[in-house]
């Protein structure tokens, strides 16, 4: 095995060269934002004047082949095959004329020196031979005729995107190929005698690999010469590890969180540090000495000591710690960097670590979906001080923002909290929440604390049923005759459950045994048990009114709702994320979304949508490119993508080559985006609606929306009733919109039920997404007018063919009753009646009608 360190365009260069992707390798798949990564280091390149820029190895083995020399890439066909589409990009931006270069033989040098061999023919004149999927769409490219592209591959995706980046990018065709020439990579070339797959497996073993910590270390480090090194590192990295301790990618995860407002995936903490470092004008040192600030925060938080003597507070850090709970320290960091700051006290500090405390447990409790909390604690600070700019009157402020969540970022009300805890399974809790229950009940309040942690830990405590898991004759005969339904409902509740160091002795005595006994509830040293200790016996009782006691305690002084006089200046939004499954936006309006933690106004929440798909796209372009070209790939998600604008009703551009579908409700739009998230890998809760409250609307819009919702709640029943038979209406629920639909079986076609100011309407609505379709049916209906208005008693029905334009692709067949006002409600009894009547006679005419036409079953 040889290793040297050479520039990479010296390893691509030559006639007789071949590069092959052996077949055990993966596709090609890196993607946009790869590309967009290694264009912008490239433009540091030049930008600061660099020799050189590492850009990882290359390993192969040579392979003679007549006489060529194949190199099979082990390592690095990733790197190889995107500098080969830069490359190829470079000199067909040149050759069309798109950009310009001071060499006019640049392009004929790029092909001719490391992309093709102009001697040879056919498959063999590229010099890189990709695996079998990606061969094909590497020829095309080559070839150089882009209606022949594979617009789904990602080789096609990415040679497109450093075309445009070519095309309006800040270097010239000339500059952008001198920084390739200077990307440097260490070349392994395997001996006769190396095996190449233990050296593949060697490569991608799952071995003790570099940590995100190691790596940020590495890059801050080895830029440096060497006495610079022993000194950054014994100034900053040093004590920052110390700090840290074995979590430096966890606090680096943490500090990158409170400076960009956006939480990293662990492993992608050492490039998120990288970006951030080299997109900011804080040199190096400042950086380290701001990181090092916020790591003595960082051991506070995870040592329980705050430094500050003060008790309450470090026994609060002291249980969160107890709990495993690390998404709030965020947010900690930044209060107690507001302390060391002078801008709140250590008694304030003290109250919102205890609200923070308080929060997260009551959420515990009441089974609140933790999927949220990231983004709660990522933005708190920032929404504390945007009230007025400051941190005057935090704490307030602070739990009035806390106070404010809604949906699965909610702080629970004592009334949820009550009844949650007061009906919880509290044996069957994770461990480490039990114990940190029974210790706030044996220890809130006193100063003559037990170590219940410790005496947990070490099995000296257990928690301990009063009232056994296993019924005695004596239990039964204490229980009386409904025993054992007292037993499945009360067993782990709280009422029924103390700590306690002899549960081996106890075991299923009775209760005056464990009461009177000498290791019994009368000579405990623990408060709890005293308490057990003053009753004569043990039945539902004792365990209702033990249980509404502890609960009582619990939402009343150890976990109370804080409370506060704040109130804002002006009314602040509503939010909830896209994870938030249970959010009801039924008649909300959007006012912004924050991405990321980048808030950006919007209209509509079409406009939201519009905004959202368009920036996933631009990250990577082979997902939307996969659904709509990859005919076997379909998805549910599918049917509202297409590669043209006549695939769909009302279609949005995304892309080159890629239409969304924008005639859909607001719930349709987050169902769509929840499928998109998944696709692109994304985390949902990075994505947060604000909502104008409905005290903003207008108050004419509010009371159509409302009496809308009220008609829906008097009509519906009549129309499901009337339909009972065919089903077509059931599961619809009163809503504040227009209509209603009823389904048949046929897809995008409805019986729909429509409201309006002064007019009730049914109506057959063929909205296929194929427009010439919907044309075909409307007209095979119509040739049957006769006899389908026949059918229907003689009626006069209005038949729209539209389809006329690229907004109004259905058609409808409808019939009105008027005369009526939605506001009046005298009129709901006649409106109710004539929806109920015509939706089942459209549903009993036109229906098989429809399934008679070959398209229509």
């Amino acid at each position: 095995m040889k290793g040297s360190e050479t520039q990479l365009l010296g390893l691509m260069e030559g006639t007789d060269k071949r590069y092959v992707i052996p077949v055990y390798q993966r596709k090609y798949d890196w993607k946009v934002d790869n590309c967009r990564q290694l264009y912008a280091d490239l433009e540091r390149v030049i930008r600061d004047g660099r020799s050189h820029h590492f850009f990882g190895s290359m390993v192969s083995q040579i392979v003679p082949d007549g006489s060529n020399i194949e190199y099979h890439i082990i390592d690095g066909q990733q790197r190889l095959t995107t500098v080969t589409l830069l490359l190829l990009a470079i000199s067909n931006m040149v050759r069309s004329g798109q950009v310009q270069s001071a060499d006019a033989t640049v392009a004929d040098q790029i092909m001719k020196r490391y992309i093709v061999d102009e001697w040879s023919s056919g498959d063999d004149n590229i010099k890189l031979r990709p695996v079998k999927a990606d061969r094909e769409a590497l020829h095309r490219l080559v070839a150089g005729d882009p209606a022949e592209f594979d617009p789904a591959s990602n080789l096609t995706i990415n040679y497109r995107f450093f075309c445009e980046q070519i095309v309006r990018g800040t270097l010239n065709a000339d500059e952008l190929f001198d920084a390739v020439k200077k990307l440097q990579v260490i070349s392994i070339t395997l001996d006769g005698d190396d095996n190449p797959q233990l050296i593949f497996e060697s490569l991608n073993s799952t071995g003790l690999a570099l940590t995100e910590g190691d790596k940020i270390r590495n890059y801050i480090l080895m830029g440096l010469d060497p006495k610079q090194q022993d000194v950054v590192y014994e100034k900053y990295w040093a004590k920052i590890e110390m700090c840290a301790g074995k979590d430096v990618s966890d606090f680096v995860r943490d500090y990158l969180s409170i400076k960009q407002q956006v939480t990293p995936t662990i492993r992608n903490v050492y490039r998120a540090f990288k970006e951030f470092v080299e997109s900011g004008n804080a040199p190096m040192t400042g950086v380290l000495d701001d990181m090092l600030g916020y790591a003595r925060i960082y051991r506070k938080l995870h040592d329980g000591n705050s430094g500050l003597g003060n008790r309450v507070l470090d026994g609060s850090l002291y249980r969160l710690r107890r709990l495993d709970v690390t998404v709030a320290e965020p947010f900690l960091m930044e209060v107690f960097q507001l302390n060391q700051d002078g801008k709140i006290s250590g008694d304030d500090l003290a109250q919102i670590v205890l609200v923070v405390e308080s929060y997260l447990f009551r959420r515990n409790i009441c089974d609140v979906p933790t999927n949220s909390l990231n983004k709660v604690f990522l933005t708190l600070n920032r929404e504390v001080l945007r009230f007025d700019g400051t941190a005057d009157d935090y704490l307030d402020k602070f739990v009035y923002v806390l106070r404010s969540k809604r949906e699965s970022s909610r702080f629970p009300d004592d009334e949820e909290f009550e009844q949650a805890l007061t009906n919880k399974a509290v044996y069957q809790m994770r461990g480490k929440y039990r114990s940190y229950l029974f210790e706030r009940f044996e220890n809130y309040g006193t100063l003559e604390t037990k170590d219940v942690y410790t005496l947990l830990d070490n099995g000296t405590y257990s928690i301990e049923h009063i009232m056994p898991q296993h019924l005695t004759p004596a239990w039964v005969e204490e229980l009386g005759p409904d025993a054992e339904e007292v037993h499945d409902v009360w067993l782990h509740r709280l009422g029924n459950l103390t700590l306690t160091a002899y549960n081996s002795t106890m075991s299923n005595a009775t209760f005056r045994e464990k009461r009177d006994a000498d290791s019994g509830y009368r000579n405990s040293g623990l408060r709890m048990n005293q308490r057990i200790a003053m009753n004569d016996r043990w039945g539902v009782k004792q365990m209702q009114e033990r249980n509404d006691q502890m609960v009582s305690r619990a939402v009343e002084e150890i976990w109370p709702m804080p409370s506060t006089t704040f109130k804002p200046a002006r009314k602040t939004y509503d939010s909830c994320t896209l994870a938030d499954e249970d959010a009801d936006l039924t008649g909300r309006d959007i006012a912004k979304y924050a991405y990321q933690g980048k808030e950006t106004p919007v209209s509509s929440w079409t406009d939201m949508f519009e905004h959202v798909v368009k920036y996933l796209h631009d990250k990577d372009n082979s997902v939307l490119l996969g659904l709509v070209y990859d005919s076997d790939g379909k998805t549910e998600v599918s049917s509202y993508f297409s590669s043209s604008p006549a695939g769909l009703r009302t279609p949005i551009p995304v892309g080159e080559g890629v239409y969304v579908e924008k005639h859909n409700n607001t719930a349709a739009k987050i169902s769509i985006l929840r499928k998109l998230f998944s696709l692109f890998h994304e985390d949902p809760t990075d994505l947060v609606f604000y909502l104008r409250d409905q005290d903003n609307a207008t108050s004419a819009e509010r009371d159509k929306s409302g009496l809308r919702r009220a008609y829906w709640k008097y009509a519906l029943g009549l129309i499901q009733e009337a339909n009972r038979d065919n089903g077509s209406f059931d599961n619809r629920n009163p809503n504040g919109w227009r209509s209603i639909a009823g389904t048949f079986g046929v897809s995008g076609f409805a019986v729909n039920c429509i409201v309006n100011k002064d007019e009730a309407r049914v109506e057959l609505y063929l909205g296929k997404l194929d427009a010439d379709e919907n044309r075909r049916m409307f007209d095979f209906l119509q040739s049957h007018q006769e006899e389908i208005e026949h059918a229907l008693e003689g009626a006069t029905l209005a038949w729209n063919r539209l389809g006329g334009s690229a907004t109004s692709k259905a058609s409808l067949i409808s019939t009105s009753l008027n005369g009526v006002a939605l506001a009046n409600e005298e009129d709901w009894p006649r409106m109710a009646e004539f929806m109920a009547k015509w939706s089942r006679k459209f549903l009993d005419v036109f229906v098989p009608v429809l399934k008679a036409h070959p398209s229509g079953r």
